[in-house]
């Protein structure tokens, strides 16, 4: 692609302190990460494995060594155990951000509940969604939280997905968002309902998986006129799971992309 590709580098579920938590795999994704120089990080939440202080430190150290100056984190369910949000927002800030930039916009919001696993946006954010990105031109516009909006094949009985989906999948395409990008399912999959493409995250750095899945993380690139969403597996290969046309909505989805899980 162009000089002019605008590159997202998105990071989810790395469970810092959890005992299935790789150090290895994190160290690497943050040196391709740092590789490719991306425009802006997302870390689309699961920083730690129960919100707990060392963990949030430990998580803080890694994140710090991203040399992209711009980062947007957001916390995980797991992040507001045993009120870890105090913590998240005295290392990282503010548990909602947006980035508008060079014809991208990104929203990231925190869908999570104290110390429950399903996820929420809540009435109360749906005309901010829809006048943040209503006030910016932009040929994509990106929406990020932690919990995913539809059902993941490969990941057994749905349980947690966002309790008002429904309505923010509604608020989400009145704005005419582009691309979803979240986690927490450790299994990564892109599906596209009307013109909105949704995209979920594997594990960065855990041995948490399902079926056949390996830990992967996800890299956008983004031009006017074609959006690619490449699956990276750190120190490994890479390859492409969806690619899409902003103006058209005409798209490919990667023939390999539940190759990993487990049907039935």
């Amino acid at each position: 692609m162009s000089a002019d590709v605008f590159r997202i580098a998105q990071l989810s579920d790395p469970h810092c302190g959890s005992p299935h938590f790789v150090p290895e795999l994190l160290d690497r994704a943050i040196e391709e990460v740092n590789e490719l120089e991306p425009d802006v990080v997302v870390v689309s939440g699961d920083l730690t494995s129960d919100g707990l202080r060392a963990e949030y430190e430990l998580a803080a150290e890694y994140l710090d060594r991203v040399a992209c100056e711009r980062m947007i984190v957001i916390p995980g369910n797991h992040d507001s155990r045993n009120v870890g949000y105090v913590h998240f927002e005295e290392l990282f800030g503010e548990r909602r951000s947006e980035l508008h930039r060079d014809g991208v916009s990104i929203l990231a919001v925190d869908s999570t509940e104290p110390d429950l696993d399903h996820g929420v946006i809540g009435r109360g954010r749906y005309s901010w969604i829809r006048e943040r990105f209503g006030a910016h031109e932009a040929y994509l516009r990106v929406f990020v939280l932690h919990h995913h909006l539809l059902p993941v094949p490969g990941t057994g009985r749905e349980r947690n997905v966002v309790h008002d989906a429904g309505d923010t999948l509604e608020t989400l395409q009145s704005a005419d968002v582009h691309l979803v990008l979240s986690g927490h399912k450790h299994v990564p999959y892109a599906w596209r309902l009307e013109d909105l493409f949704v995209v979920n995250a594997g594990t960065v750095s855990t041995t948490r998986l399902r079926g056949k899945t390996k830990p992967c993380y996800n890299v956008v690139e983004a031009t006017s006129e074609r959006v690619r969403v490449l699956r990276r597996y750190p120190g490994q290969e890479q390859d492409q799971i969806l690619s899409f046309d902003p103006r058209t909505f005409e798209y490919e989805k990667g023939p390999s992309l539940l190759g990993e899980t487990a049907h039935g």
